[in-house]
Formats: structure tokens, C-alpha cells, sequence
């Protein structure tokens, strides 16, 4: 009797030994598998949608080729199951990532970013051009002018009232939400460079600021010219002279224009003609950079009524119509 158990206790323990020896190697299996690389050359958008059950997730890795089998994943959220509370959304993922990078990012719900660069100098037809082109972003018919409705302006006229700067979103935003944001920091930022105004400028609205703003914004890409420029303008408007400029002769030409304005277009009767018009014209022209609205607000104080390109990017300043032609002449008609 005592050799029967003493057999029985041997095999017990044996068959305990050799389990704790088999779990041992399937935990440490699994804990292995955990730090396998995904199996990606590049990164790879994954969607994970509403509902989607750890034995779904695994299959459509499988099927994607992100891991060889399922088996040793599910087992992994077995062992982690704080893991197999996967979150909805787009996630990106990345050769560099491990099988455990990629699950902590799912429970933690570390969706995919995109950003939105809206450039300073465009307009709003180029804007809306950028939208179409932004992946995952929501585009709501007329999205600009359903934004102005909603803060209260019935206008109808976007140009210019958005600030530009890069906006991030996650898959399928509403791209009113972006919007959004942009109007009310231009709103924001148009406020502050009205209050810090330097005394006498001939503006009479903050909206007028940002009409002159605009202009400023399209003659230069120069930051230190900024101040010159709108002081120019300021001088010219002063004086009740036209301010002579031809981004908005441009503006008003709209699809009209191919590269090249022409004498014809120079003459040519439009609410945006500065050759034509006194004042400013009825709308910017494009979405100022908040340098350019500061530009405006502090004017540099110069006897400046003229410029002219280089051709490289900077102008030459002239206080006198004399001094303008000359500088016409050797830059624009290349002559000595």
C-alpha cells in the first residue's frame, strides 16, 4: 500500500512538474511573442471600428499580415487582459512598433494625428481646395460661410476672417470644427492689433485693418519689409492717393488671371481695382499672418510713398515719383 502511494505521489508530482514546466514555457512563449516586431516594411493605417472583438482585431491583423497566427495573440490579452479593452478609431501603425507598442496604443487609444497647414497669403478658394485634399476631414457643403453663421456673422464674405495656422484632427473630423478654431483666433488676434493700434491711422474698423492687412500680406514675403510696406500704404491713404497695387488687381481678375496683368487689366472698372478705386477695396484679399496684421498696427514711420520689386523677393522704397521711376527703370525695365 505504501509502494502504491509513494508511486502515485512520484507520478503526481512528475505531472506537476512537467505542467509548471509547460505553462512556464507558454508564459515565457507568449511573453516573447509580445516583443515580436510587427510585420510591416512601412507604416499602415488600422481602423478599428465599433464593436470590434479581440478575435476580430486578431483575424484582421492576420489578414492584414501585421502577425503570422492568432493563437499566440489572443493568448497574450489572456494573460493582459487590461490590453483587450481596444479603443474605436484610425491608428498608424509602424515597423518600429512591437506586438505589446501596438496593443498599449489601442487600450490607451492613441488614434493617428493629421495636421492642417492653412498658409498665410491664400485665399479661401485655395483653402477650400486644401480641405478637399486633407485625408479622413469631414467637408460640410460651404463650410466656410456655415462657420460665420454659426459666430454670428450673416456677411457672407469668409475672405480674409480666418487665421492661418496648422490645425490637428483625428479621422473623420468635421472640418467646421477646424474652422472654427481659425475664426475665432483671427477674431481674437484682429481684436488685439485694433487696441494696440498706433493713434491716426486712417482705418476706421478693425475690418478695415484687416482688408489692409491682407494687401500687405500679398506684396511681401520679406518679415523685416512688412512695417515699410503698410507705412506706404498708410503715407498713400493719408494723402488720399490710390494705393496702386497689383495683388488686388489680381484678386479681382479672379480665374481671369493667367500669370500676367496687362495694361487693359490695369484700367479695367472693378470694386478691386486700386488703379481705378480710391480707399481700400470692399474685401481682403487673402488671409493675413497676424505679422501682417501687427504690420498695419504699427506702421513703420517713413516718408515711403512707392516700391518696387528686385525681382528677388525685396523692394526698393521711394518718397519721391523721381526716385520711383528710376528705380522702375533699373529693376523692372533693366535699365542704367
Amino acid at each position: 500500500m505504501k509502494k502504491l502511494i509513494l508511486i502515485a505521489s512520484s507520478t503526481l508530482l512528475t505531472l506537476l512538474t512537467l505542467a509548471c514546466l509547460v505553462g512556464y514555457w507558454g508564459y515565457q512563449t507568449i511573453i516573447d511573442y509580445s516583443q515580436t516586431p510587427l510585420g510591416l516594411t512601412e507604416p499602415k493605417e488600422l481602423t478599428i471600428a465599433r464593436g470590434t472583438s479581440v478575435s476580430q482585431l486578431a483575424l484582421q491583423l492576420e489578414a492584414d499580415g501585421v502577425i503570422q497566427t492568432t493563437w499566440k495573440l489572443k493568448w497574450l490579452l489572456r494573460f493582459r487582459p487590461e490590453l483587450a479593452k481596444i479603443r474605436t478609431g484610425l491608428y498608424e501603425m509602424s515597423p518600429s512598433q512591437t506586438i505589446i507598442d501596438l496593443l498599449n496604443d489601442l487600450a490607451a487609444g492613441k488614434v493617428k494625428t493629421f495636421s492642417l497647414t492653412l498658409v498665410e497669403g491664400k485665399t479661401i478658394t485655395e483653402w477650400e481646395q486644401q480641405l478637399k485634399a486633407a485625408p479622413h476631414l469631414q467637408i460640410p457643403p460651404e463650410v466656410f460661410a456655415a462657420v460665420l453663421i454659426e459666430q454670428g456673422d450673416d456677411s457672407g464674405l469668409p475672405e480674409g476672417k480666418f487665421f492661418p495656422d496648422t490645425y490637428h484632427y483625428t479621422a473623420e473630423a468635421d472640418a467646421k470644427v477646424l474652422l472654427t478654431q481659425s475664426h475665432q483666433m483671427m477674431a481674437q488676434e484682429l481684436a488685439k492689433a485694433w487696441a494696440e493700434r498706433t493713434d491716426g491711422l486712417p482705418l476706421k474698423s478693425p475690418y478695415e485693418m484687416l482688408i489692409l492687412a491682407s494687401i500687405v500680406e500679398k506684396e511681401t514675403g520679406q518679415a523685416h519689409e512688412r512695417e515699410q510696406i503698410a507705412g506706404v500704404f498708410i503715407n498713400r491713404l493719408n494723402l488720399g492717393m490710390r494705393l496702386q497695387t497689383d495683388p488686388t488687381v489680381i484678386y479681382g481678375m479672379g480665374d481671369r488671371f493667367k500669370g500676367n496683368i496687362t495694361r487693359k487689366d490695369l484700367v479695367e472698372d472693378t470694386a478691386f481695382n486700386t488703379y481705378r478705386i480710391f480707399g481700400l477695396p470692399p474685401t481682403p484679399i487673402a488671409a493675413p499672418s497676424k505679422a501682417s496684421l501687427l504690420a498695419v498696427s504699427k506702421p513703420a514711420k517713413v516718408s515711403y510713398l512707392y516700391f518696387v520689386s528686385r525681382n528677388d523677393g525685396t523692394h526698393v522704397f521711394s518718397s519721391t515719383l523721381e526716385e520711383h521711376n528710376r528705380a522702375v527703370d533699373i529693376y523692372q525695365r533693366k535699365k542704367k
